[in-house]
């Protein structure tokens, strides 16, 4: 069982606790740019370090547990790890990959496009081969654009495929109600934003008379054959909106490692998130609920079994039943 020590006592400690203390500090700070983390642990004097911890959110963070560069990693959505476990999308073999937890946040992917072209499903793109011109995160790794040309290769098209047929893609830093994403929109020099982060510009793009592309049954069926949910748009969620649009499910920030990872190191992870479960940020709601986090729902679906490591803790201490 690990030991969480409260006091610094020695200087070892209180010296990597000093660094990890500026950092937290560094990474919540708005002129501070640099948001990704890797943790490195090694054993005072060895010259390897044994344990990394890598707060990402690209489809990168796969890659860096899979080649060893990192022991545990956060990724968004959890689809990423389902298409990664069943050797889909970029990854050509499966990857035993396994959850630990994962930080709720129920989201939707939105293929927004302006009333005017008449479009309402991803279909009718490639049929009318349409020459949209459209917004996309400036972020060049980001999971949104992965999860964007896998939908895409559902239909046999691809981002060149709009460019060739007149369309335009414009990756433009800021979140897709930003002023040159949703903005150009209104200004007319653009006339589609593709994002996640739904509740950041839906409102305002079903205001402006906008419409957001279906995707297809045939192709969901294929996507949901990838690892990926369908997911739901819906009147309820944003009023103005005509009708439910089926999409893809962007949900989950999951904590996962390699199903080879060692038990006790994954098990003292969940015992050291516990202990500290108050002190970390949590929407201005208090502790942090690890009673949410462990559990599969709609907020934060858990595409890939948990860790025994992390089973085993989440059982002990009675957030599974």
């Amino acid at each position: 069982m690990l030991t969480i020590r409260k006091p610094i006592r020695t200087p070892v400690i209180m010296r990597s606790r000093l660094m990890l203390e500026v950092a937290s500090e560094l990474v919540a700070a708005d002129e501070w740019n640099d948001k990704q983390v890797m943790i490195s642990f090694r054993p005072q004097g060895d010259d390897t370090w044994r344990t990394r911890f890598f707060a990402s959110d690209s489809p990168a963070s796969v890659d860096a547990i899979a080649s060893g560069e990192a022991d545990i990693a956060i990724c968004n959505p959890g689809s990423i790890l389902a298409m990664a476990a069943r050797g889909r999308g970029p990854w050509k073999t499966p990857i035993p990959l396994r959850t630990i937890m994962a930080i709720p946040q129920f989201d939707q992917l939105g293929f927004a496009v302006a009333g005017d072209t008449g479009l309402k499903t991803l279909g009718d793109l490639k049929r009318a081969r349409y020459p949209l011109k459209i917004s996309v995160r400036g972020q060049p790794d980001h999971s949104v654009h992965l999860i964007c040309n896998q939908v895409l290769a559902a239909y046999g098209m691809s981002f060149d495929d709009i460019i060739g047929w007149g369309g335009k893609i414009v990756y433009t830093e800021g979140m897709p109600n930003g002023p040159d994403r949703l903005g150009a929109v209104e200004r007319g020099e653009l006339n589609a934003v593709w994002d996640e982060a739904l509740p950041l510009f839906a409102p305002r793009a079903i205001e402006m008379g906008m419409t957001f592309l279906a995707v297809d049954e045939p192709e969901l069926k294929g996507l949901e054959a990838d690892g990926m949910m369908r997911a739901y748009i819906t009147r309820d969620e944003f009023p103005g909106l005509k009708e439910d649009v089926a999409t893809i499910d962007f949900s989950g920030w999951p904590m996962f490692c390699l199903e080879s990872a060692p038990e006790q190191m994954i098990y003292n992870f969940c015992a050291g998130l516990e202990a500290r479960k108050d002190r970390i940020p949590w929407y201005g709601q208090g502790p942090m609920p690890l009673e949410k986090l462990c559990k599969d729902s709609k907020e934060a679906p858990l595409y890939l079994p948990l860790h025994k490591g992390a089973e085993k803790f989440w059982r002990e201490r009675g957030y599974l039943s």
